[in-house]
């Protein structure tokens, strides 16, 4: 199966000709996948070399221009970096961009922790006004770019990552997705969290959502879901333990209800390793979440 990225520069390279408000800004990363559509379009294809700050400046500039940036590089680079010029160049003046990582929070473990970025979320948290969107296959990568690009002159960022569910479901950039309906819990499962969810919840009696756009959060979705299954919640979210909770808390404000927020810790784990290794040592692996869901739940281990 080929990953997320694969699809991004096929997708908007048709999407640069298809539209003539799109651009697409590189910080020298992802450069090679876009020869062909810096042939066709040399002035919509835009490398500024390993100048992050600038690589969010030049696409608020093109977006006070009326054009439609697409921002690519590592998460790292592309929020947290230059997250100033995020919330100023962007975030201040008003002006809409596509930003799309890759990476992720764990993805390439030999680049070390300057290349991890689990608080991207979290961090564009602060800001107002943005959609995020978090495909777990690439076929709900390829549709979720889609939606972002013709989102108007929105901000939205879109989480790229080499993990990935075994398939793609469809997705439409607002509403979670029932996956699976019980009655003595809500698992919600982020983007390519889904697999692992499924396969840690196969024996208990809980409704498992899928969710692959995060903000804004689908809290109509959780609450219709809470109504048969109770309001314990659970969040299993591939970045930052804990991003979700507060927005979950928000929906559930007016009924009793617990809340438990599983993803990456914010321990830094200094070996390289693999990207299972990483999973499995945050406790995001199946057996790891079969027992922390079921210990919150209170359901009982299978016999």
């Amino acid at each position: 199966m080929d990953t997320m990225r694969d699809r991004f520069a096929p997708v908007v390279t048709r999407l640069l000709d298809e539209d003539p408000r799109v651009a697409v800004v590189l910080a020298e990363i992802g450069r090679d996948g876009f020869g062909e559509a810096l042939r066709r379009h040399p002035d919509r294809v835009i490398n500024v070399g390993i100048r992050e700050q600038l690589l969010v400046g030049a696409a608020a500039g093109l977006a006070l221009t009326g054009m439609r940036p697409v921002v690519h590089t590592f998460a790292s680079f592309l929020v947290e970096r230059p997250f100033e010029q995020v919330k100023l160049d962007l975030g201040h003046q008003n002006a809409g961009a596509v930003l799309v990582s890759a990476a992720a929070s764990f993805d390439w473990p030999a680049g070390g922790y300057t290349h991890m970025s689990p608080g991207d979320v979290a961090l564009l948290d602060t800001l107002d006004g943005w959609t995020v969107h978090v495909p777990g296959h690439p076929d709900e990568a390829e549709t979720l770019l889609r939606h972002a690009v013709a989102a108007g002159d929105d901000k939205v960022y879109v989480r790229l990552s080499v993990q990935a569910n075994r398939k793609g479901r469809p997705v439409d950039g607002q509403h979670l997705r029932t996956v699976r309906e019980g009655r003595s819990g809500v698992v919600v499962a982020v983007g390519p969290m889904l697999d692992a969810v499924l396969a840690a919840t196969e024996d208990l009696d809980v409704t498992v959502l899928y969710a692959t756009t995060v903000r804004p959060f689908d809290t109509a979705g959780l609450r219709r879901a809470t109504e048969s299954a109770g309001t314990d919640v659970v969040l299993v979210e591939p970045y930052l333990a804990g991003t979700s909770t507060a927005v979950v808390n928000d929906a559930l404000a007016d009924a009793p209800h617990r809340v438990l927020g599983l993803g990456v810790g914010r321990r830094e784990l200094r070996r390289y390793g693999t990207v299972e290794q990483h999973v499995a040592a945050h406790g995001l692996d199946a057996s790891s979440l079969r027992a922390r869901i079921g210990a919150f739940t209170g359901l009982p281990a299978p016999a």
